[in-house]
């Protein structure tokens, strides 16, 4: 049974992966942390500095702010952590590799299997759509604080990983001229409680290709990261990710 300590556990996805740990039978929410104390048939504390029991590992969908306080947890207690946040800065990505070296750390911009699982359908359309003009237009609810998501910017960089040549052009506004064949157009929609959507258009002579994900719940999220929690528990120090959890599903 894996234990769980989930950080922001009162925020809606906390809320959310309290939730879905109850459709594992091989996983338990052990507590929480968040910044006030209270009891959600677990005990949430203010502080990891209050935490008196012993997980396995943490699940963090709080914030970047947050990150240096779970790292410090993770490294001094030897605990796994899943980081969910987006928006980390590269200061805050040097200190995940670094925290990497001494304790699990399992990263990616997007919990969801399905996102994961698109990222590999573009890769493949991308081998195949040499010059074909590709954009990608991401929607998100109107209190998404970072743009672009960092699902689409995975995405961005799945297709560079084939087409090397591409560059990033985020957004498009007033007179830009022809579009460069070797641009990727990334564009951010926010609005209402939109919880994620992701289309990556190859635009062709006479034809297009979309490839596109839905979230309409953000139990996909949740369900992802508990998944992950399970598969780095008993991990190693080092750097884990969807590719490596995706791999041993399979």
């Amino acid at each position: 049974m894996v234990k769980i300590l989930i950080n922001g556990a009162l925020g809606r996805m906390g809320r959310k992966v309290a939730e879905a740990v109850e459709s594992f039978s091989d996983a338990t929410v052990l507590c929480g942390v968040d910044v006030v104390e209270k009891d959600l048939g677990f005990k949430v504390y203010d502080s990891f500095s209050k935490v008196t029991e012993k997980p396995d590992v943490i699940i963090d969908f709080s914030s970047p702010v947050c990150t240096p306080n779970v790292l410090e947890y993770a490294v001094s207690n030897g605990v796994p952590a899943v980081l969910c946040s987006t928006g980390y800065t590269a200061e805050d990505i040097e200190k995940i590799n670094d925290a990497s070296k001494k304790v699990a750390i399992f990263r990616s911009a997007n919990m969801s299997l399905g996102v994961n699982a698109i990222i590999s359908l573009v890769k493949s359309a991308a081998k195949i759509l040499y010059g074909f003009d590709i954009e990608i237009i991401e929607k998100h609810h109107n209190q998404k604080v970072d743009a672009p998501s960092g699902t689409a910017l995975m995405l961005a960089d799945g297709i560079k990983e084939v087409q090397q040549e591409k560059y990033y052009t985020y957004g498009r506004q007033g007179k830009v001229g022809k579009r460069d064949t070797n641009e990727i157009g990334i564009h951010a929609v926010r609005g209402g409680n939109i919880v994620g959507e992701h289309e990556v258009l190859f635009a062709g002579e006479n034809e297009t290709v979309s490839i596109t994900h839905t979230a309409t719940d953000r139990s996909v999220f949740a369900f992802g990261a508990v998944k992950a929690g399970i598969y780095i528990a008993n991990k190693g120090a080092g750097l884990y990710d969807m590719d490596g959890l995706i791999k041993e599903l399979k």
